[in-house]
């Protein structure tokens, strides 16, 4: 099997934590073919970042052959509806598979993310799926997406209030972290609160591993269809 994990961003330091974290998770047989857009913002934070970076997804995505499914590391499951009109393996973002996850294992989930502007955009996610109402609160960290590559234990403080803050005010017995940059988080953050820190990126490819060996493939009846 060989799984197609696409940063949407052109940050090179932020795919190879992408990498790192999907193939770690992945099962043996699974082929991991990790890449970034190569033209488009260094970030995505908001609205426009997530328009200019449309082009450059989906030219890295045409780039590639002989995937059985795609994985988009953005949280904001940038691109995600136009790649499934393009291709007709699963695709799946993010955003969406720790959503999921997060509602199967908990009755309540808060979701930690980066700049105020992005929360907008996660919450219209989260109302599309549905899940809007198990979600306590989208909550933002105000760190900069580019500043998580740093590793610098201040920002890491600020995540960790933020997750306080949501066990304690929102009743969140599970947190989202809303960012491909904090994948290399979860586990340490999961034994320090000793509640589920899902991230999106190990959601993502083993949800993509699941339909796969499913022989599940993206439906063309209409909305993905190009005819």
């Amino acid at each position: 099997m060989k799984i197609l994990v696409i940063n949407p961003n052109t940050t090179g330091s932020m795919t190879d934590k992408i990498a790192a974290a999907a193939r770690r998770v992945a099962r043996p047989d699974t082929e991991i073919i990790a890449t970034n857009s190569q033209s488009g913002p260094a970030s995505i934070q908001g609205y426009l970042d997530v328009a200019m970076c449309l082009p450059g997804l989906l030219d890295e995505a045409q780039r590639h052959k002989d995937f059985d499914a795609i994985v988009v590391g953005c949280f904001d499951d940038t691109g995600v509806d136009a790649l499934r009109c393009v291709v007709d393996t699963p695709v799946i973002g993010i955003g969406e598979a720790a959503y999921h996850a997060a509602a199967m294992i908990s009755s309540k989930f808060s979701v930690v993310t980066t700049l105020s502007r992005s929360v907008a955009g996660l919450e219209a996610n989260l109302m599309r799926y549905g899940l809007d109402r198990r979600c306590g609160r989208v909550r933002a960290s105000d760190i900069p997406v580019l500043k998580l590559e740093e590793g610098d234990p201040a920002t890491i403080d600020i995540i960790r209030d933020q997750i306080s803050q949501a066990i304690l005010y929102d009743g969140a017995e599970a947190i989202v972290l809303g960012c491909a940059g904090m994948t290399d988080l979860m586990n340490t953050l999961s034994d320090e609160f000793g509640l589920p820190i899902i991230d999106g990126v190990t959601c993502g490819v083993t949800m993509a591993e699941a339909m796969v060996a499913s022989g599940l493939k993206t439906s063309k009846k209409n909305t993905y269809s190009l005819g």
